[in-house]
């Protein structure tokens, strides 16, 4: 039988990691969110992110690379740039940036 693939979701949007990059939205709309962890420290076994950079970003192929990037920040944890991640990508898809 064929493994389905499941998509890990948060908060209605698709979730992609690869690597130290985790995209937040889906590229068929017209904007997106990437992580990107810079710094972490081990905590148990687990790896914790300590440095987190944030940025917005315009789906656009057409786009030079400088230009797809609306707004950005660096945060201290994944669950707060996450967060504000969320919020932009919100306000960006209702046209509110």
């Amino acid at each position: 039988m064929a493994e389905e693939k499941t998509v890990l979701t948060y908060k209605g949007h698709p979730l992609m990691r690869k690597d130290n990059l985790i995209y937040y939205g889906s590229m068929a709309d017209d904007y997106i969110v990437m992580l990107q962890i810079l710094d972490s420290k081990k905590q148990g076994d687990t790896d914790m992110a300590t440095r987190v950079s944030v940025q917005l970003q315009l789906t656009d192929p057409t786009a030079r690379s400088r230009d797809r990037v609306v707004k950005k920040s660096e945060k201290g944890d994944l669950y707060t740039a996450l967060d504000v991640g969320c919020v932009w990508l919100e306000r960006a898809l209702a046209g509110k940036q």
